[in-house]
């Protein structure tokens, strides 16, 4: 399958290719993005996706992410603003919100995918755990170093890019895109209306794909865990 990638983060694409393997992917490269203003992650990721629909190749795939981390200590945050709350100090900037307080958290990624005749499939990933006391680990990227995951003693850091590879918040959305491509044949939806200008790909959630605002699986400091994986 032809998939362009709405990035121009070469390291996204090699993360891609190992995500997707059997998928002949291409950066959408350096382009004048619309912003990333949604209030959920599915609404960032189809903001790119829909541009690059647009903008790019008729007969590729167009595939875009959003992702970030929660938690519980900051209700649930930073969320979709993830990245700009980091200010490029993850380690720091998750070891001073969580403090002595509580320390669990959740990666969350969302993938959506606009087929070349407009239809979109959408792929989840949890990954759920608490931040460590002291970063370890010179593997991974971002948070990885303090992020233990739920049922292990080590960071991500720590585990490995190989074990990243199986178990990450992407690796688990991609494995639900992959299901939800093969369950539906890439008509889970009617075509969505892109609109005539670059501005009309700046969407609100459709009522009937509702997704998860950031936070939602952290009430009162407690993540929830009947996360689920979205078709």
């Amino acid at each position: 399958m032809k998939v362009t990638v709405c990035s121009a983060n070469e390291h996204k694409l090699e993360e891609f290719r190992a995500l997707f393997p059997d998928w002949e992917l291409e950066l959408l490269g350096e382009a004048d993005y619309p912003p990333e203003d949604g209030l959920t992650y599915v609404d960032n990721a189809r903001i790119k996706a829909r541009y690059g629909r647009l903008t790019g190749a008729a007969d590729r795939w167009m595939l875009a992410d959003d992702s970030g981390i929660e938690l519980a200590a900051l209700a649930g945050g930073p969320g979709v603003t993830t990245a700009r709350w980091a200010e490029g100090r993850h380690v720091e900037k998750a070891l001073a919100a969580v403090g002595d307080g509580d320390r669990r958290a959740q990666y969350v990624c969302e993938l959506v995918a606009i087929s070349p005749d407009r239809h979109e499939v959408r792929g989840t990933g949890v990954l759920e755990g608490t931040i460590a006391l002291e970063p370890a680990g010179d593997e991974g990227f971002g948070f990885d170093p303090v992020f233990i995951p739920r049922g292990h003693t080590r960071t991500v850091a720590e585990l490995g890019d190989d074990w990243k590879a199986e178990h990450s918040h992407r690796a688990v959305a991609a494995r639900a895109l992959l299901d939800a491509i093969a369950r539906v044949g890439a008509v889970a939806a009617p075509p969505v209306d892109l609109g005539a200008e670059h501005d009309h790909v700046r969407h609100h959630v459709e009522p009937d794909q509702q997704d998860r605002r950031a936070g939602e699986g952290l009430q009162d400091g407690v993540v929830l865990r009947d996360v689920h994986v979205d078709r």
